[in-house]
């Protein structure tokens, strides 16, 4: 499968059924993840309010992780260094491990795994790791995975808008500046992401309203300031998007407003998410570099192994 095809292959992804079978009573929720599985725990946690969920993407685990924590270990790969090591220091604590993997050490540890395809790089298979979150905790009914599938669907048929968009990125050697909301920051950063791995650029992002404390001073005169492209997503909450356009209006800096033709959250999500993807990928196009290409980060592991 190309990359082109594993981009694609996200509307087939959301419809997975895959879910843990949990007949056991727990306080909190651990995910343990690193780079593109470690989103995983990110999105989750700033959606599911329903219980404490914390999100780990870093050696160690929360000093209250015990006998009533349900931790999941996120590693596309399996090998994931940082996440094998926190998978035993939760066992030492007498936590409830498990673990959605595409095989690796990380199956072989942790014996109740969801075993997703392999194959894909592991930014590719966002829809794989998070559906057996929304499945397990937080159904979604089959009428809005139906509708998410036909906007995806769409946007693989037709994205010369975001093509466009790449090439304007590519013609000004802008550096992208990406700005979230709930429950979407975490999309803001995986955008950030997107554009590091497939288009080897550097890209930043925060979020309202916490940026109108400080993103919203060097908004107006930082120096350079012609070398940043701004994005925003619109928000279902109107003083969010009223701080967008005020925020726009005292600065003179103009916002790329991406707006969902659904406002349904999953559906929002996965679009946000394969906007991303096509921009960037379109980006590596014109920018004639390899979006499969990680050489330098499998570099650093092999130095670190």
């Amino acid at each position: 499968m190309n990359f082109l095809d594993e981009i694609k292959n996200l509307k087939e992804q959301i419809k997975s059924k895959d879910k843990f079978d949990i007949n056991f009573n727990f306080d909190n929720i651990v995910i343990s993840g690193m780079g593109g599985s470690g989103i995983v725990g990110n999105i989750f946690q700033e959606y599911y309010t329903s219980i404490p969920v914390i999100s780990i993407g870093d050696y160690g685990i929360p000093g209250f992780v015990n006998e009533k924590t349900l931790f999941i270990a996120v590693s596309y790969s399996g090998n994931t260094e940082e996440t094998l090591s926190n998978v035993e220091d939760a066992k030492k604590k007498g936590a409830h491990v498990r673990a959605i993997t595409s095989g690796g050490k990380l199956a072989t540890i942790v014996e109740k795994s969801i075993i997703i395809p392999s194959g894909i790089q592991p930014r590719s298979a966002l829809g794989y790791m998070l559906m057996p979150l929304f499945n397990t905790f937080a159904p979604i009914d089959d009428a809005i995975v139906s509708q998410t599938y036909g906007i995806l669907d769409d946007m693989d048929k037709n994205h010369s808008d975001i093509k466009s968009e790449a090439f304007k990125i590519y013609e000004n050697s802008s550096i992208p500046i990406i700005y979230g909301s709930k429950p979407f920051k975490s999309v803001a950063y995986r955008w950030k992401t997107q554009f590091n791995e497939n288009a080897k650029t550097f890209a930043f992002y925060s979020y309202f309203p916490e940026l109108n404390h400080n993103d919203t001073m060097p908004l107006k005169s930082a120096y350079r300031r012609d070398e940043y492209l701004f994005y925003a997503f619109e928000s279902d909450n109107a003083r969010i998007n009223q701080r967008i356009g005020i925020t726009e209006e005292i600065t003179g800096e103009q916002f790329t407003v991406v707006k969902s033709p659904s406002q349904d959250y999953f559906s929002k999500l996965f679009y946000l998410i394969h906007y991303a993807d096509y921009l960037t990928y379109e980006l590596a196009l014109v920018r004639n570099v390899d979006p499969t290409d990680v050489s330098t980060i499998e570099e650093l592991k092999k130095k670190l192994a």
